[in-house]
């Protein structure tokens, strides 16, 4: 009796050889494509028809993008996490998820194996394995391409010894689309000193008349743009997508450690989401404590790394979300950001909760809630231990 055998598939070269090669082995292939807020519904039925075309039993598409947004992206706009103070996670994130959806199709379909297509030389690899061996230990995870190292010529050779007749070209820049931003690698990223050029971007700027946008805020929730109120978080984040990606706003390159231990650049470009943490973060330092904004930078800091290294199912990270979550009670309030071309900026915000109030005072011109005396005993009691050190060593 053939084994049966789930791809994660996408449709590209190495998820493509991955279907033909595994049914050579005399294998059931199963392919399945996880969509995390990237794919249109034009592109999702192209890749059906591809799958069909290389001859699998069945192909299925598996919606993620709420359960995406619900388990993570909250979280990390809850924590303003950006990995480097630079990068969204846009990636990093929806592995996990992508994994986690596979895994779940697998034990439904009573599945001998699952496949992926990652290579021996990024993270990925790592994030697909380490999310299968905890959801599915008991089912082993077959990946050819990184097993036999296979070279891109390689593979299309197989391919067309299989019949299978497509264009491999390679594209110039790779583009990996979703919810939380998109990421593009290419010649340049492969340097540590290039910059990628303007035709790289696949959003192109088209506006030029600077605009203000509000950003509806529930609980640290965006649920309204400026007189919209969404049924949901993620048609708020689709819809300030919208409106910011002709600006061309939110493009960087982000350098950092790859979980195998290799430095590595990509460029991304993510609109929304940075928009998003700024005016969030900036709806924070009004409606926090100091200490709320001290202990969430820390956390915050723990839970992009370890999501970004593929320990998203670690249960200190179900604890670090319970925290984060409770810090957000009064985070409630309209941040108004500007957006300008390749820009933008937080112009303020309206919050019942603000607690730069006039009831208490006002920085550097008045104070309602102390006097100065009170004062003064306070800065001799702060200052006693500095000052008797410096009096002992003098």
């Amino acid at each position: 009796m053939s084994k049966k055998v789930v791809v994660a598939f996408s449709g590209g070269l190495d998820t493509s050889y991955c279907v033909k090669y595994l049914a050579a082995q005399g294998m059931e292939v199963y392919s399945a494509i996880v969509n995390t807020g990237g794919f249109s519904d034009a592109e999702l039925d192209d890749i059906a028809a591809r799958a069909a075309r290389l001859g699998v039993v069945k192909h299925v598409t598996l919606d993620e993008t709420r359960n995406y947004y619900e388990e993570c992206i909250k979280y990390l706009v809850f924590g303003n996490v950006l990995k480097n103070n630079t990068y969204p996670l846009s990636v990093s994130a929806e592995r996990v998820f992508q994994a986690t959806a596979i895994a779940r199709y697998a034990k439904e379909l009573g599945a001998d194996y699952v496949a992926h297509g990652s290579t021996g030389a990024g993270n990925d690899q790592v994030r697909f394995d380490a999310a299968f061996r905890v959801l599915i230990p008991d089912i082993p995870v077959l990946t050819p391409i990184r097993d036999q190292r296979l070279s891109r010529e390689e593979e299309i050779a197989f391919l067309q010894q299989q019949g299978v007749e497509g264009d491999w070209t390679k594209a110039l820049y790779s583009i990996n689309k979703g919810l939380w931003g998109t990421t593009i690698g290419g010649r340049e990223t492969l340097t540590s000193d290039q910059y990628l050029p303007e035709s790289a971007f696949p959003s192109q700027l088209t506006k030029h008349t600077p605009e203000e946008v509000k950003l509806h805020f529930r609980r640290g929730e965006l649920v309204g743009v400026n007189d919209h109120q969404m049924k949901n978080p993620v048609q708020a984040i689709q819809a300030l997508a919208e409106l910011a990606q002709p600006f061309a706003i939110g493009r960087d390159i982000h350098v950092g450690d790859t979980i195998i231990g290799i430095k590595g650049r990509v460029g991304f470009e993510a609109a929304a989401p940075l928009i998003i943490i700024k005016a969030h973060h900036a709806l924070e330092k009004h409606t926090l404590t100091k200490a709320q904004l001290a202990v969430k930078d820390q956390v915050s800091t723990v839970y992009g790394t370890m999501l970004h290294e593929g320990q998203f199912l670690d249960p200190a990270m179900r604890n670090i979300e319970a925290l984060l979550e409770s810090s957000q009670k009064s985070v409630s309030g309209i941040a108004t950001v500007y957006l300008a071309p390749y820009r933008f900026h937080v112009v303020g915000i309206h919050s019942p909760h603000d607690m730069m109030s006039a009831k208490f005072g006002k920085y550097g011109e008045m104070n309602n809630a102390w006097s100065g005396d009170d004062v003064k005993g306070f800065a001799k009691i702060v200052s006693n231990q500095s000052m008797i050190y410096n009096a002992v060593n003098e």
